[in-house]
């Protein structure tokens, strides 16, 4: 879909012409241009509804004599819209638009914001997030049950600022969409060698990216990771993006993600029904490489690195068992209790990794890790775990700026005690009770002197229905989220 910015008021001659109208039905000068142009047609709808230019309400009219176009849609701005606002009104337009057969959206903005330039390049990303469509694998729709949106038009007087506003933003809604792609792939088109190769092409927006395999992860002891995939055909990998558009050598910041690409539950098998979802078990790597490609596609002016460890988790004869004991990359021993808790392994030598490897001044991971935190916050918060509180207020702080929210909840040595071994250093699970926790407990065993935190956002990476501003499936969290943290802590 393309976006374009005009400061030209003018009326469209197909499609969908969206116009603003103030709470009490009070109508700005667009709206009056239009009613007057229609000869009083947009007073008459207004006397003749409910509607009455309420946040969040909109009225849909054919288009009455003396326009072209094939609908109006007057939306609501209340007394006034938040970023929010703007990016869930984009997102709805454009699925109304997709919903009629429009082709083309124009809206008149000049009501509901002080800044208008911004509000339109917030409405304007809303609407790319609202969208997004995974549908390369239909080969038989109809024309009907295809998007049809193909330009969406801002008319606002700011027009410049809002064009350079929304360039930036774009970069990270590409960054989004990376990530929904990678995670809606099935599994046998995105696996770990695939999964590596997609980082590899960020060479092109000038990410360094290092790809290690078995061989070089078995040299520097990445036990815990290595025991995961032992049961694949597949080779497993852990990949590195460095993305250097801050002081030259100055820490970096550090995002790490989970990715098994496919999760049986090993040895620990899952049950079958809705075992098929587990392609998106790599949502946490999924986010942290949409994050790379959005801040080298906007050139963040920050250091940053991103580390997924990418494996497969299948059941075969050379599978690791429950009752195997591993030694990961930082020495700890781990005893396996269950085989289904393989996120954490993988995490723990990837975190330990990137530590030693690029001395981060913080390190935030993303992993789609329990069921737990579902049934804790369902899906409308990733959980959030830290060992800093001013890291979990930045981030806390980011999630309610970007929509993308995260719930903080405890850690402590009662929970850590849960981890307690017979023969081991650790043990890979913690029990029912608290899984969530236990399993941030682990974790953190693996984190030096250093400023953490963990998101579990498996309530978060896939969803059941469609938003304004994102599909049924992958959501591409955590990237705007987390573009959010960097640019108002690490850029400001």
């Amino acid at each position: 879909m393309k976006i374009s910015f005009s400061e030209k008021m003018d009326l469209p001659k197909t499609g969908m012409l969206a116009v603003g109208i103030e709470e009490g039905g009070h109508l700005p000068p667009a709206a009056r241009t239009v009613d007057e142009a229609t000869g009083g047609a947009v007073s008459r709808a207004l006397a003749g509804n409910r509607f009455n230019g309420k946040k969040g309400d909109s009225l849909t009219l054919v288009a009455p004599a003396g326009m072209e176009c094939a609908r109006m849609v007057l939306f609501g701005v209340g007394k006034g819209l938040q970023q929010l606002d703007w990016l869930s009104l984009g997102g709805k337009l454009v699925k109304a638009g997709n919903g009629a057969g429009d082709k083309q959206i124009a809206v008149l903005l000049d009501c509901g914001a002080e800044d208008l330039a911004a509000a339109a390049s917030d409405m304007a990303e809303g609407a790319m997030l609202g969208a997004y469509r995974f549908d390369k694998y239909f080969t038989k729709q109809k024309a009907d049950e295809k998007p049809s949106v193909k330009t969406l038009s801002v008319h606002v007087a700011a027009a410049a600022d809002a064009r350079k506003a929304f360039k930036p933003r774009a970069a990270v809604v590409d960054g989004v969409y990376l990530t929904r792609d990678v995670v809606s792939e099935p599994p046998n088109v995105i696996y770990p060698e695939t999964l590596a190769n997609v980082c590899k092409e960020l060479e092109e927006l000038g990410v360094k990216v290092d790809i290690l395999n078995e061989k070089k992860m078995a040299k520097l002891g990445m036990g815990a990771l290595l025991g995961v995939g032992q049961g694949s055909v597949r080779e497993s990998f852990l990949v590195s993006m460095r993305w250097d558009g801050g002081a030259k050598n100055k820490a970096p910041v550090a995002f790490v993600g989970k990715g098994v690409t496919f999760d049986t539950g090993g040895i620990s098998l899952k049950p079958g029904p809705g075992m098929e979802e587990m392609k998106w078990d790599m949502g946490g790597s999924g986010t942290v490489i949409g994050l790379m490609k959005a801040l080298a596609g906007r050139k963040a002016k920050v250091n940053a690195v991103g580390v997924v460890g990418l494996v497969e988790n299948m059941p075969d004869g050379n599978a690791q068992r429950p009752g195997d004991v591993v030694t990961s990359m930082s020495g700890q021993t781990i005893e396996i209790h269950n085989t289904d808790a393989e996120g954490r392994l993988v995490l723990a030598d990837a975190l330990w990794y990137t530590q030693q490897e690029f001395k981060p001044k913080a390190i935030i991971d993303l992993a789609t890790l329990t069921g737990a935190i579902i049934i804790s916050l369902g899906h409308e918060h990733a959980g959030l775990f830290a060992n800093d509180d001013a890291l979990a207020e930045q981030l806390s702080a980011a999630g309610k700026a970007s929509g993308e929210e995260v719930w903080r909840l405890p850690l402590g040595d009662a929970y850590d005690k849960l981890l307690t071994s017979d023969c081991a250093d650790m043990k890979n699970i913690g029990g029912r009770a608290a899984g969530s926790i236990t399993a941030a407990q682990f974790l953190q065993r693996f984190i030096k002197d250093i400023p953490w935190a963990h998101l579990d956002i498996a309530g978060m990476a896939w969803g059941s229905k469609d938003k304004p501003t994102s599909p049924k499936g992958a959501t591409g969290y955590g990237v705007r989220l987390l573009d959010r943290y960097v640019s108002d802590v690490h850029e400001a």
